[in-house]
């Protein structure tokens, strides 16, 4: 069937799909990304067959252009693929997610979370050197070293969450999204342990 065979969706659905579409745009864009690549995903991932840009465009009142620059950086991501061949194949959203996020995790906070340990780590030395010369440092060391210890536990926790794998059975169940919390809740009980 092509989009222009394609029945029209309930109005008050599409409504609220619309609402839950911009509600993830605006979570993806308080990350640092665009918001319209968390609503392409979002209205991708709660379609029950896949779209062809051109519809994507209709839905959200954007050109078929805005959308596919947005569509080729969420396949680059892996969070869509296309199904089919050609230049209008449709679009389909991978509802496992975690991969992306994780390698987000590693590659960006990771390294916030380092350059401030690297740079406590330095204030830390500074200091000590300068209290073992009798000089009036200016600052709490003791307050400094915890500050480290709390950029460590952050990196530990991160660690943790980016070695978490969701199961393939995560994808469209909800026992699955319930096993792997669970799983998630006992590797940070042990963390704490």
């Amino acid at each position: 069937m092509s989009d222009s065979e394609q029945p029209a969706p309930n109005p008050v659905v599409q409504a609220r799909v619309l609402e839950v579409c911009d509600a993830i745009g605006a979570f993806i864009e308080w990350w640092g990304f665009k918001a319209v690549h968390g609503r392409v995903w979002a209205l991708l991932a709660l379609r029950g067959a896949p779209m062809s840009q051109a519809e994507i465009g209709r839905t959200f009142g954007l050109s078929r252009a805005g959308i596919s620059g947005a569509v080729h950086d969420l396949e680059e991501w892996g969070l869509v693929e296309v199904v089919g061949e050609g230049r209008n194949a449709p679009w389909q959203a991978r509802l496992d997610v975690w991969p992306t996020i994780a390698k987000v995790l590693r590659s960006r906070e990771w390294m916030l979370i380092e350059s401030a340990r690297v740079a406590l780590e330095g204030a830390i030395d500074e200091a000590e050197v300068a209290a073992s010369r009798g000089e009036h440092i200016g600052y709490d060391v003791d307050r400094m070293r915890t500050l480290l210890r709390l950029t460590e536990v952050a990196q530990a926790l991160l660690r943790l969450l980016v070695s978490l794998r969701t199961p393939k059975r995560v994808e469209g169940t909800l026992e699955g999204i319930g096993e792997w919390l669970g799983r998630a809740g006992q590797a940070f009980r042990g963390l704490r342990s």
